[in-house]
């Protein structure tokens, strides 16, 4: 049953998920947009896929408004994606990436929004670990954990050394995903490692030359 579900997700990704990430990468909020509305009237109650889609174009949008800092928009935008995605889990609640999207639109809403913490902090952790549970090999899993952790005090369990473990981890079970190596090095410059943060940025980009928050992040690096 995990192999058919890793296998949707797959075929979804190699297909439909290229236009989100071209829009994602590029931050193009509007093109982002448009694509949600079309993925809406698509979308079948019944179908478990068609939700998923829904809520990972909505948690695209709510990273790319984080990106840009407007933090209200990120909150609109992954406040959207959290009922298509429980109707996904609701429809096949054995796939680890439902779980994970849910997580993922859960932590999302909580940087506009202290508070929010109270509401979605059990959510974001909860979902992420069920999803791991499910697949010990999904790497989207623990770069949403890693970014858990970053956000989350160290007096609360989380903090930037568990997040980089994260991203590591993440890396090592692909080590073509830009997307951890961005993560990476976010958490690198925290932690005041400036010359392997623009390391990992450098390789960020080299796997995902369209990146432009990856180019942010190099940019606003310093060398030492």
């Amino acid at each position: 049953m995990l192999l058919h579900c890793s296998l949707v997700v797959l075929a979804f990704t190699a297909q439909d998920d290229a236009s989100l990430r071209k829009s994602r990468d590029s931050q193009d909020r509007p093109a982002l947009e448009q694509q949600i509305a079309k993925l809406k009237a698509a979308a079948k109650p019944t179908d478990a896929e068609s939700q998923y889609k829904v809520a990972l174009a909505q948690s695209y949008l709510a990273e790319v408004a984080q990106e840009q800092r407007d933090k209200n928009a990120a909150r609109a935008a992954a406040e959207a994606g959290m009922d298509p995605a429980k109707k996904a889990i609701g429809l096949k609640g054995d796939n680890a990436e439902y779980h994970r999207v849910l997580g993922t639109l859960c932590g999302q809403v909580i940087p506009a929004n202290v508070l929010a913490g109270l509401k979605y902090g059990k959510c974001a952790q909860g979902e992420v670990e069920t999803a791991l549970k499910l697949d010990p090999k999904l790497v989207n899993g623990y770069i949403a954990q890693g970014v858990g952790n970053y956000y989350l005090p160290s007096s609360f369990g989380g903090g930037v050394e568990l997040a980089i473990k994260s991203f590591e981890k993440a890396i090592a079970l692909n080590a073509k995903s830009a997307d951890a190596y961005v993560w990476l090095g976010i958490a690198q410059r925290k932690a005041n490692r400036n010359v392997e943060a623009r390391k990992a940025f450098q390789k960020a980009l080299e796997l995902n030359p369209a990146r432009r928050w990856a180019k942010e992040q190099l940019d606003k690096t310093p060398a030492q």
